[in-house]
Order: structure tokens, then C-alpha cells, then sequence
């Protein structure tokens, strides 16, 4: 029966995630990055010191405890947790086997305008965040649908946003996740997944249980524990294939624009693939304009709601620039290089070998070795996967409370730990699909309210001194 009914949905659900993903989500968030850029006198260049500044001049792992929400810096650290993912990996993977190496490019164009974006998330989050009588703080992207749209209509888009979010990153999302750190711990180290499975959840529940401040705590070590294992295998790598490195760059360059060249099919076909491809692994990977990440940058101790837009610029940065970036270069340098197996392209009997699901391990064993590189990228998805599910976890957690009030959020954790242990005894194309599809559908409600509060968003970019956020 549960054969039958999945048979029936999968054709359904991929069919309503290519149509959302190709024809509305990458015009809508390009469109929505495009607008705020403009609309701010692009703000990613005119305040990204002053971003950069606050995330690093007084950098510490060991936040102090607050009351209620957390430090800016724990606030990043959170939503970091959430964009950087196995979608950094898998995401660029796919998006470079389908697109050539010329689809970096185009996620760098679309981040870029993704900054822009994320500004205005974390803006609007804080400047709509309610502080409770008991210090809890409630914020994110359902709070700021209501402020652009009263009534019913407003009610109706901010639920139809929390139930999207909640199956999308609390149950599904996490499940897809988990599922990666059972599937890679077993390949690489023999470990039984269902023994990876308990332990994960073990873990999750400890820190689920321990609320926003215990989250806070792990995720700005894990964040930059993560950052800098990733970044030094990467830069081994890239050590070692030096004296490819200028070739690397230069064919993200070349194939930007004459794709053609290594994906086949003509210049019209090629280069939509290639922007495509860019455009919709980029949005997905560092969650501009998705309606995720706000919900953390609502929970940050901040003077003004400015002060952590900016800080949300360097987080999207982060995410594409360093973290992805170098995924991609390492991957170019080592496979599409004169002596790689994918210097003629995507082609051949490599396409039966060679996929997004292993392409990064194959690319870190060129230097490293298969079992070593295999072991690498199995360590890089556990803190990735783990630090994504412990955000994601939080989002839906928000949602769930403002859907059903505070009691709920009990038996959601259950429900959530579930979902978790689930993901590492099976995987189901089903589930990634329906992940997909929610994670699609939140983004309209989101989009279309930050359209239509520009001009508050415009008015902290111009003079964010002039306005105090709320405390």
C-alpha cells in the first residue's frame, strides 16, 4: 500500500519542485535580491566592513549567557549552522556536474544579491520580534507577514509559512540530514547506522532540551570548529594541486560564458543550464530569501535592527564565498583539470561512476587517498549535517509555537527526534522530494512580504542610527 501511494506522489511532487524551482523561485529571489540591492544603494558593498567588523573584531567562542536570545554573534553562528549544509557539498556538486564549472560563477552573481536579501530578513526580524513579559523572544519571518498584511490574508500567509517551514526543515529537512551522517559515517568508518542513528539523537535531544541558550552555546563552537576543518582540508588540497589552481579559477570564468564547451548542446541550451543551475543550488545553499535564517537573527541582543542586517550579509559570504567556493575548487582542480576524469566534461562511462553524491569524497582522495578522502568529507557531513539539523530543529520549533502555543513544542521535539533517527535507517526519494517542495513553497509568503515592506527595510539602511530596534 505505502509502495503504491509513493508511486502515485513521487511523479507529482517532482513535477510541482521543477516547475517551482525552474519558472518561479529563481526569478522571484533573484528578483527580490536584485530589488533591495538597488533599493539600499547595495548595502552588501557600502556596509560589509561594518558587518565584517562586528563579526570578527571582538570574535569569542564563549559567548556570555543571556536571559533571553542570544549574542550576535551566537545569532550567525545559528543561522550559519543552517545555510552550511550538506547542500554546500551535494549542492555544488550537482550544480557543477550539470552546469560546468562556469555555474559558480552564477552562484557568486546570485549571492551577491542574496546579501542584499538577507539584510532585509534580519532587519525586518528584529524590528517585528515580540519580547515577552518573561524575556522570551519570538521572531522570524511570520511576524513581518503579519506586519505587511492585517487580517485574514496576513493570518492566512503566515500559517500557510510555518506549517511549509515546519515539514520542510523540522521533520523532513532533518530526516534528509541525518540520513547523510548515518549513510557517510557507515561508508567511511563501518559504522551500523542505526547505532549513529541513537547517538545523533541522543545528542539532539539533550541540546533540543536545554533551549535557545544551550543551542546558542554549541553552535558558536561547532560553527567555527567546522569552518576550519573543511577550510584546511580544502586548502591541502589546493596546496597540492597549486599549480592547477590558475586553470581552476579561470574556467569558472570561461564556462560562465561559453558552456557549451563542456556540458554539450548548444549556446542557448548550455548557458540557461549553467545560470540556472548557479542561480537555484546558490539560493538554496546560503537560504536568502527562504524565510530560515531570519528566525535566528530575531533571537539577537542587538542596539538597532540594522546592526545584525549587517551581520547577516557576512553570513550568506561565509556560505558561497569561503565555505562553498572552496568545496568548488578543490572539486574543478582536481577532476576537470588536464589529467582529471572530467576534462572532456560530464560524459562517457564516467557519468556511471562519478555522481553529486560522491563526487566531493572522489575529489579529496585525489590528494588524500579514497579511504582518507572518504573519511574526510564523512567528518565535514557529520558537522555540517549535525550543525543544520540543531538550527533547523529551532525554526520549526518557532513555528510550531506560534501555530499551536508553547505546550506543542513538547511534542514536537518528539516528533522531531523521530523524524531523526528515521533518517538514519532509510532513505526515501519521497521524503527528499516533499522536503523540497516545502522548503519551496515557504518562500513565496516570505518573498512577497519583504516586497512589500521595503520601505521600513529602506529606512534602517539609509540612517540605521535614527531608528532603535525593539528590546
Amino acid at each position: 500500500m505505502f509502495a503504491s501511494i509513493e508511486s502515485a506522489l513521487f511523479p507529482i511532487v517532482t513535477k510541482i519542485n521543477e516547475y517551482l524551482s525552474n519558472y518561479i523561485l529563481v526569478f522571484l529571489l533573484l528578483g527580490v535580491g536584485l530589488w533591495y540591492s538597488i533599493k539600499t544603494r547595495f548595502v552588501q558593498v557600502r556596509c560589509f566592513k561594518e558587518g565584517w567588523n562586528s563579526v570578527f573584531g571582538n570574535l569569542s567562542l564563549r559567548g556570555k549567557k543571556h536571559d533571553s536570545g542570544m549574542s550576535s554573534f551566537q545569532a550567525l553562528a545559528t543561522a550559519i549552522a543552517a545555510q552550511v549544509g550538506t547542500g554546500n557539498i551535494v549542492g555544488a556538486s550537482g550544480a557543477i556536474l550539470t552546469g560546468g564549472p562556469g555555474a559558480i560563477f552564477w552562484m557568486w552573481i546570485i549571492a551577491f544579491f542574496g546579501m542584499a536579501t538577507i539584510y532585509a530578513e534580519a532587519t525586518l526580524a528584529q524590528e517585528t520580534r515580540i519580547v515577552e513579559k518573561d524575556g522570551n523572544v519570538k521572531g522570524g519571518p511570520v511576524y513581518y507577514i503579519t506586519t505587511a498584511f492585517k487580517g485574514g490574508f496576513g493570518k492566512f500567509l503566515a500559517g500557510f509559512f510555518a506549517v511549509a517551514i515546519t515539514l520542510a526543515l523540522g521533520f523532513f529537512g532533518c530526516m534528509v540530514q541525518s540520513n547523510s551522517i548515518g549513510s557517510t559515517m557507515q561508508t567511511a568508518f563501518g559504522i551500523p547506522s542505526w547505532i549513529v542513528g541513537i547517538i545523533l539523537v541522543a545528542i539532539c535531544a539533550f541540546i533540543f532540551l536545554g533551549g535557545v541558550q544551550r543551542l546558542a552555546s554549541v553552535t558558536e563552537k561547532v560553527v567555527p570548529i567546522m569552518a576550519a576543518i573543511f577550510l584546511l582540508g580544502g586548502l591541502i588540497v589546493l596546496i597540492v594541486r597549486i599549480k592547477y589552481v590558475p586553470a581552476t579559477i579561470g574556467m569558472i570564468f570561461k564556462y560562465a560564458f561559453q558552456p557549451q564547451a563542456i556540458i554539450g548542446g548548444g549556446f542557448g541550451y548550455a548557458i540557461k543550464t549553467a545560470i540556472s543551475q548557479g542561480a537555484k543550488r546558490g539560493l538554496f545553499s546560503n537560504e536568502a530569501g527562504m524565510g530560515s535564517t531570519p528566525h535566528a537573527h530575531a533571537l539577537a541582543n542587538v542596539d538597532c535592527p540594522h546592526d545584525q542586517g549587517v551581520v547577516a550579509m557576512i553570513g550568506v559570504f561565509i556560505d558561497t564565498f569561503v565555505v562553498l567556493t572552496l568545496n568548488a575548487l578543490v572539486i574543478i582542480s582536481t577532476l576537470y583539470t588536464a589529467d582529471g576524469p572530467l576534462a572532456s566534461g560530464y560524459v562517457g562511462d564516467v557519468t556511471g561512476v562519478l555522481g553529486k553524491a560522491n563526487l566531493a569524497q572522489t575529489a579529496f582522495g585525489v590528494v588524500f587517498g579514497e579511504s582518507a578522502g572518504n573519511m574526510f568529507v564523512a567528518v565535514c557531513l557529520f558537522f555540517f549535517a549535525f550543525s543544520t539539523i540543531l538550527s533547523w530543529n529551532l525554526f520549526g520549533k518557532i513555528n510550531v509555537s506560534y501555530l499551536f502555543g508553547k505546550k506543542s513544542t513538547v511534542v514536537y521535539t518528539v516528533l522531531a527526534l523521530v523524524f531523526i533517527f528515521l533518517g538514519t535507517m532509510m532513505s526515501n526519494d519521497l521524503v527528499w522530494e516533499l522536503s523540497d517542495m516545502f522548503n519551496n513553497l515557504m518562500v513565496i509568503p516570505n518573498a512577497v512580504a519583504l516586497f512589500a515592506l521595503t520601505s521600513l527595510v529602506v529606512k534602517h539602511a539609509d540612517d540605521p542610527n535614527r531608528i532603535p530596534g525593539k528590546k
